[in-house]
């Protein structure tokens, strides 16, 4: 047993989980902030259908998601089939673990990204498209910088929420020792077991501590932006 009282098989969920999560919160990075510029910069016929969808898995049973993302994502599944003829599997995989943690984490990135843009003041860009910068650059050099803090916030949220899924992650991909169980999986795991009450309750201790962290990074992200912007 390690000095922190962690046996391996604990600690392999703990390096799972922070895998799978930081996996997750990268792949959706570029999509979320697409999505979120979207929302907050354009009007276009179905966009209210669009917000709909992306905040769906906040308000869907946890369960429910990870069975369409089997329907969707399994070996026989409409996606899935396809991918696996190409080497790509990711039901009953980490990957497929990442996949979940981050459908479930995506409505919490792309609100946080939204609001920072839409707090961006217009006028800037314009003032940048009239001296002769394109769309790109504008959103580079000008509404990224300033919306950079609740990009990162958003960010963070949804590396929190990856840290903590379980009901997505265990209907799409299992709880498979060493490939799928995260630390949630572990804690419900050792619940069923007897004697494994101490090692739940150390696991939890960790989620609690790694969930308060990501929290806090996140008041911090946003007191910059509100501070940025009263400033502006």
């Amino acid at each position: 047993m390690s000095p922190l009282g962690l046996t391996p098989d604990e600690w392999t969920a703990i390096v799972l989980s922070l895998r799978v999560a930081g996996v997750a919160t990268l792949a959706s990075l570029v999509p979320g902030l697409a999505v979120a510029w979207l929302l907050a910069r354009k009007r276009f016929p179905g966009r209210s259908l669009l917000d709909g969808l992306v905040h769906l898995p906040l308000i869907l049973p946890p369960v429910v998601t990870g069975y369409l993302l089997l329907l969707a994502f399994g070996r026989r599944g409409t996606f899935g089939a396809a991918l696996a003829e190409l080497g790509i599997v990711l039901s009953f995989r980490w990957t497929g673990a990442a996949l979940a943690c981050a459908v479930m984490g995506f409505p919490l990135m792309v609100r946080a990204m939204r609001l920072s843009l839409e707090a961006v003041d217009a006028r800037l860009e314009q003032a940048a498209a009239t001296l002769g910068a394109g769309p790109l650059a504008v959103f580079l050099t000008v509404t990224l910088p300033l919306a950079l803090p609740g990009v990162l916030a958003g960010a963070v949220l949804a590396f929190a929420k990856a840290m903590g899924e379980f009901g997505a992650t265990i209907t799409f991909v299992s709880n498979i020792p060493g490939e799928t169980q995260t630390l949630p999986s572990a804690i419900y795991t050792l619940t069923q077991v007897p004697g494994g009450e101490a090692g739940a309750l150390r696991l939890t201790l960790v989620s609690v501590a790694l969930s308060m962290a990501a929290l806090l990074v996140s008041e911090l992200l946003a007191r910059r932006l509100g501070r940025r912007l009263g400033a502006g």
